[in-house]
C-alpha cells in the first residue's frame, strides 16, 4: 500500500492505494457511520461493507441530481445523523461525487470519505475534493470544494469492473500522462495489453502516479483559480460530447482529448506526430475518437461550460506529450476552429 497526502487549505486527506475494503474500520476513528453506494456495488460488495445503515442509489449519471440528493438528506435526518457522524461513499465516479457534496452541505458539513471501486473514480473523481451533482444534464453544475479525509483505491475490486468501465477509467490515465508525465504515457503504451488484462502490480502503479500528479496540482490550487485548470485536459469539449450523446464519461473525455489534441497542432504547441502518437494509444486502449458529429449542437452546450468567463473560456491545450498548458480562448476562435473541420 502506498499513501499519497492532499494538503488543502483547511483539511489533509490521504490516499490509501492498495488499500483493501476489509480495512474500513480501521480509518472511521470510532464515528457512527452511514453509507452511500450504488445498487451495482452493494450487490457485489454488501458482505464486505461495515454492518451500518446503507442507502444505494440507482446505478449511472442519471442519479447525481438534486432529487437524489434530497431523498439521501431525508435518509440521513432519519437515521439521526449529525455532525459528529462519518458518512462513507463506496461507489464510482456518481457516487463520489454525490456523497461529498452531500456530507459538505448536510448540516453545513459532516465529516465522509471514500472507497472508491473504479478506475475512473480512483484516479479521479475521488482525489482532489470537488464534490458536485448535475443540473439539466449540465455536468458538476452545483458543488463544493471539500477534502475526504480519506480515500481507499482497492485495486482488486477493479476486477469485477465490466470491461467498458475499466476502458473508460484509462480515458483518465491517459490524461494524467499527457498532462505531466511523457514517462508514463510511454508505459502504458508499452504495457498496452498488460494493463487491459488487469495486472494488479501494473493497474496499483498507475493508481499512484495519477494520484500524485494530481495531489500535486490539488495542493498547489484547491479551488482551481489557476494551475488546477490542467486537469480540465479534454473535459471542455468532452462534458458537451457526453451531454449530447450520452454517452459515458471517460468515452467522451477521450473524444476531448481529441479535440484538443487537433485545436493544439491547429496552434502550433503539438505536433501532427504527437498528436498521431496519441491516437494510436486511444485506439489500441479501446476508446473511441470522434461521435456522429452535430458540432454546433455540441458547441452551444459548451457555450454553458462552468469554465466559461463572458466570452471566453479556459481551455486547456498540449504542449507536446507530458506538459498542459491553459489559455483564455474566444468562443469565436474555438467556433472558427469547428467550422473549419478539423475534428
Amino acid at each position: 500500500m502506498e499513501v499519497v497526502e492532499v494538503k488543502g487549505e483547511k483539511s489533509l486527506s490521504r490516499i490509501l492505494v492498495g488499500e483493501s475494503i476489509d480495512n474500513l474500520r480501521n480509518y472511521t476513528l470510532g464515528k457512527r457511520i452511514f453509507i452511500v453506494t450504488d445498487k451495482n456495488v452493494e450487490r457485489l460488495y454488501k458482505h464486505r461493507f461495515p454492518n451500518v445503515p446503507t442507502y444505494a442509489i440507482e446505478p449511472g449519471e442519471g442519479s447525481k441530481n438534486l432529487l437524489t440528493t434530497i431523498d439521501i438528506y431525508r435518509w440521513l435526518l432519519e437515521s439521526n445523523v449529525d455532525r459528529s457522524s462519518l458518512i462513507v461513499g463506496i461507489g464510482g465516479g456518481v457516487v463520489c461525487d454525490l456523497t461529498g457534496f452531500v456530507a459538505s452541505t448536510y448540516m453545513r458539513g459532516v465529516d465522509f470519505g471514500f472507497v472508491s471501486t473504479t478506475l475512473l473514480s480512483q484516479v479521479d473523481a475521488s482525489v482532489g475534493g470537488k464534490n458536485g451533482v448535475d443540473l439539466d444534464g449540465y455536468k458538476n453544475i452545483i458543488g463544493t470544494f471539500n477534502q475526504p479525509k480519506f480515500v481507499i483505491c482497492d485495486i482488486s475490486m477493479l476486477k469485477t469492473l465490466h470491461p467498458f468501465e475499466f476502458i473508460s477509467g484509462m480515458a483518465e490515465v491517459v490524461k494524467h500522462a499527457l498532462i505531466a508525465d511523457k514517462d508514463k504515457f510511454d508505459f502504458i503504451k508499452i504495457n498496452k495489453d498488460a494493463i487491459l488484462n488487469l495486472n494488479i502490480e501494473m493497474l496499483e502503479y498507475l493508481v499512484v502516479k495519477s494520484v500524485k500528479i494530481k495531489a500535486r496540482i490539488v495542493e498547489a490550487d484547491e479551488r482551481e483559480q489557476g494551475v488546477r485548470r490542467v486537469l480540465n485536459l479534454g473535459h471542455t469539449w468532452g462534458h458537451a460530447v457526453e451531454k449530447y450523446t450520452g454517452m459515458s464519461h471517460g468515452y467522451a473525455v477521450s473524444i476531448g482529448l481529441v479535440f484538443s489534441a487537433n485545436f493544439s497542432v491547429i496552434k502550433g504547441l503539438m505536433k501532427p506526430e504527437e498528436r498521431d502518437n496519441l491516437v494510436d494509444l486511444l485506439t489500441g486502449i479501446g476508446l473511441p475518437l470522434s461521435y456522429n458529429k452535430n458540432e454546433h449542437e455540441v458547441f452551444e452546450i459548451l457555450k454553458k461550460d462552468k469554465k466559461k468567463e463572458n466570452d471566453f473560456i479556459h481551455f486547456v491545450l498540449m504542449n507536446g506529450i507530458g506538459n498542459a498548458q491553459v489559455e483564455k480562448i474566444g468562443l469565436k476562435e474555438i467556433e472558427k476552429f469547428i467550422q473549419n473541420g478539423t475534428l
